[in-house]
């Protein structure tokens, strides 16, 4: 495996930020033609309306696929994301959570979500996600900080491994709160950023993920703000 194929694999996998990934095959998870309706607390929003709330277009980037619905963890690109991740070992195993844009808790993973995926060519991809989850659960996600000693770890990817290093700027806030991370993949002098931003407002979390050699905290935070202003107009 060439070092940019291996780092490609390795920041993919290690991307746990589940609201990265996405692409294929759309619609709702679990099988049926028709998003769900279903709420899990009085007043949230479901599926359908999140769907409809996603961003439809980023100047720049095509769509891969069409979007996914359906609970949080039973997206087809976070299933095949958890699956591929088995493939890989982390030094320093205490760290696995430290590179996921939200927790595995269950109001997360089986809050009523949304998610698509936009590609520019080769070179970058954005993706948005959605959820209907209580305002105590969305301010939870917003504050979490990555320990200091999980701020760098290697990741093995078969029989090689890359380093991946851990950025939290601070100073920005969009919504009704909001945080921003960045993920560094290298091995030699090939390297790949990850920058994702998890963001609240009123009934929803929403997460931006962008990954690309180019990739930037500004870009990022840009398109989080595009997706806040779209559900903002959409939601009622």
């Amino acid at each position: 495996m060439t070092s940019r194929r291996l780092i490609v694999v390795a920041a993919f996998l290690s991307l746990a930020s589940a609201a990265g990934c996405g692409g294929g095959g759309g619609g709702r998870a679990g099988g049926g033609s028709t998003p769900s309706y279903a709420a899990p607390v009085p007043g949230s929003y479901n599926a359908d309306q999140l769907t409809q709330a996603l961003l439809t277009d980023i100047p720049g980037y095509v769509r891969s696929g069409a979007p996914q619905w359906g609970e949080y963890g039973s997206l087809a690109a976070i299933q095949n994301l958890n699956q591929m991740q088995q493939a890989v070992k982390l030094d320093k195993p205490q760290c696995a959570s430290s590179t996921r844009a939200v927790s595995q808790e269950k109001a997360v993973q089986t809050a009523p979500s949304a998610l698509v995926a936009f590609a520019q060519g080769n070179k970058q991809s954005v993706t948005e996600t959605l959820m209907a989850v209580g305002p105590d659960v969305a301010a939870r996600q917003v504050k979490v900080s990555v320990p200091a000693d999980c701020r760098s770890f290697r990741v093995k990817v078969g029989s090689a491994w890359v380093t991946d290093t851990i950025y939290e700027p601070t100073g920005t806030r969009i919504g009704e709160g909001s945080r921003t991370a960045g993920i560094l993949t290298s091995s030699g002098v090939t390297s790949v950023r990850t920058w994702f931003v998890v963001l609240r407002s009123r009934g929803y979390l929403a997460t931006i993920t962008l990954y690309g050699p180019g990739a930037t905290r500004v870009q990022a935070e840009g398109f989080a703000r595009q997706a806040y202003q779209q559900a903002e107009r959409i939601l009622p």
